[in-house]
C-alpha cells in the first residue's frame, strides 16, 4: 500500500482516484452485446455465454431438480448460519415500512401518498471469482417484503454449466420465481429486453464487475431502471491509536479479496497505528486462499496520515466511500460529520463483514463516489410512491381561481378550461 503523509487539498482527487476502467473503454462491447441480444435473443445468449463463461448452454433456466439437488449439497451449519442472516434482514427491512400519509391540503381538497411494489425485478448475482450467494438475502428478501410479483434471477455458470449450490438454495429460501444461468453483460442485457426464456424486467439490482456496471447503466436507455451505479467494491477506514491494528487490516484485506479492482484506504491521525496496520496486512494477506486478487488490490490502495479530525472528515467526505469504518475515541464526531457513505461501521467490534452478511443492513451499495448522490438498496428500493387526490365542489371553489390565473400565465389555456368548466357547473 501506498503511504502518504498529509496530502495538500489539491492532491485529494488525484490520491482517491479509483483504480477503474472509464466508462468510453466499456460502452462499445456493452452496445454491441446489447444490440446483439435484442436482436436474436437466447441465440446470442449462448454466444456471448461461450465466449465470455467458457460453457456452451442450451438450457439457461434452473431446472426444480437442480434446485432440490443443491439442498441436499449445503452443510446445516450454512443453512443455520443463512436463516441466522435472513431473519435479522427481515427484520430490518420489514421496519421500513411506512404507512399512508394522507393530507388534506385545503377545504375538500384531499391528497395521500400509497406505495406500491414494482412488478418485475430482476437480480443479479455474481458468481464466478466468489459465489456471492449473500447478496440474494440482501435483495430478495426486501423485494418479497415489498410484495413484488416476480423475482428473476441471473448468475454465471461456471465452467460445467452448473450453479452454486448455495446460490440455489438461498434463492430457492429467499422465494425468487426463476434462475438463470447467465452472468455478466449477456444477464444484464436479457433481463432489459427479455428473450424467448428470460422475461423482461422494471428494474434490475445488485453488484458486479465494471462490465456489470457499464451495462447496468446503459439499460436506464432501454427502459429499465437499475438500484444504483454499484461497481468494484471498496472500503474507507478511519482510525486513530485507540484502534486495534490488526482488526484494521483484517478490515481492508475483507474487501480487497473481493477483486483486483477494489480499492481500500486507511486515513488516521496516527502514524504509529499506519504503520502498525502495515505490518499486520503483509503478516495476514500470505495466508489468504485469495491472496493473489487481495495483493493486486493492496496495490492500489493507500495509507493516509492527516494532521486532525478535521482534515480527515473533509477528506472521507470528499471521497464518499462505499463501506466506512470509524475505529477512533471520538467517534461521535466521525458519525455527526459523514455525510457521503454507502453504509457506516462504528467501533472495533463492527467488521464490514458484519453489514455483508448477517447484522441486518444492506450490502448493495453505491461506489465510485456515488455514495454523494444515491442510496444504498432498502425496501423503498422495489417500491413506487403513488400520489393520489379527490376534490369536492368545494375544494375546486378554493383553489380553481388560483389554477386558472397560473394556466393563463402560462399560456395553457385548455389547463385552464378544465377548471372554469366545473366551475360554471357548481354555479348552475
Amino acid at each position: 500500500m501506498q503511504k502518504i503523509f498529509n496530502p495538500a487539498k489539491e492532491d485529494w482527487n488525484r490520491i482517491l482516484e479509483r483504480p477503474t476502467k472509464t466508462v468510453d473503454e466499456i460502452e462499445a462491447t456493452v452496445t454491441e452485446v446489447f444490440s446483439e441480444i435484442k436482436l436474436k435473443g437466447d441465440l446470442a445468449i449462448s454466444k456471448y455465454t461461450d465466449l465470455f463463461d467458457g460453457v456452451k448452454l442450451n438450457d439457461f433456466k434452473v431446472s426444480s431438480k437442480e434446485i432440490k439437488e443443491a439442498g441436499s449439497l449445503v452443510s446445516n451449519e450454512l443453512k443455520e448460519a443463512i436463516a441466522l442472516a435472513k431473519s435479522n434482514i427481515e427484520k430490518f427491512h420489514s421496519a421500513q415500512k411506512s404507512e399512508k400519509i394522507s393530507v388534506t391540503t385545503s377545504p375538500g381538497v384531499d391528497c395521500w401518498q400509497e406505495k406500491r411494489p414494482i412488478q418485475k425485478v430482476g437480480l443479479y448475482i455474481p458468481g464466478g471469482t466468489a459465489p456471492l450467494f449473500s447478496s440474494i438475502l440482501m435483495l430478495a428478501t426486501p423485494a418479497n417484503i415489498a410484495s413484488c410479483k416476480e423475482i428473476i434471477l441471473c448468475t454465471p455458470p461456471n465452467k460445467e454449466g452448473k450453479v452454486h449450490p448455495a446460490i440455489l438454495y438461498t434463492a430457492a429460501l429467499s422465494g425468487v420465481t426463476k434462475i438463470f444461468k447467465i452472468g455478466g453483460i449477456q444477464a444484464i442485457g436479457a433481463m432489459t429486453f427479455g428473450t424467448e426464456t428470460v422475461p423482461k424486467v422494471y428494474k434490475i439490482f445488485g453488484p458486479g464487475n465494471q462490465f456489470v456496471t457499464v451495462a447496468k447503466q446503459l439499460a436506464t436507455k432501454h427502459n429499465v431502471a437499475i438500484d444504483m451505479p454499484a461497481g468494484p467494491s471498496e472500503l474507507l477506514v478511519v482510525a486513530d491509536d485507540s484502534a486495534d491494528a490488526s482488526f484494521v487490516a483484517s478490515d481492508l484485506l475483507s474487501q480487497a479479496e473481493h477483486g483486483a479492482d477494489s480499492q481500500v484506504i486507511l486515513v488516521s491521525t496516527s502514524k504509529t497505528l499506519i504503520s502498525a496496520v502495515e505490518a499486520e496486512i503483509e503478516s495476514q494477506i500470505v495466508v489468504l486462499p485469495r491472496k493473489e486478487v487481495a495483493q493486486k488490490a493492496i496495490d492500489n490502495s493507500k495509507l493516509i496520515f492527516v494532521e486532525n479530525d478535521e482534515l480527515a472528515i473533509e477528506m472521507i467526505n470528499e471521497y464518499g466511500p462505499e463501506h466506512f469504518i470509524i475505529c477512533t475515541k471520538n467517534e461521535n464526531f466521525y458519525i455527526d460529520g459523514i455525510e457521503n457513505a454507502g453504509s457506516v461501521f462504528i467501533g472495533n467490534y463492527t467488521p464490514e463483514s458484519a453489514g455483508d452478511y448477517a447484522s441486518g443492513t444492506n450490502h448493495t451499495l453505491p461506489t465510485n463516489g456515488y455514495a454523494k448522490q444515491y442510496s444504498g438498496v432498502n425496501l423503498d428500493s422495489f417500491m413506487k410512491s403513488m400520489t393520489f387526490q379527490k376534490i369536492s365542489e368545494e375544494g375546486i371553489r378554493k383553489i380553481g381561481p388560483a389554477i386558472e390565473l397560473m394556466a393563463e400565465a402560462e399560456g395553457l389555456q385548455a389547463h385552464k378550461n378544465a377548471v372554469t368548466l366545473r366551475l360554471k357547473n357548481i354555479k348552475n
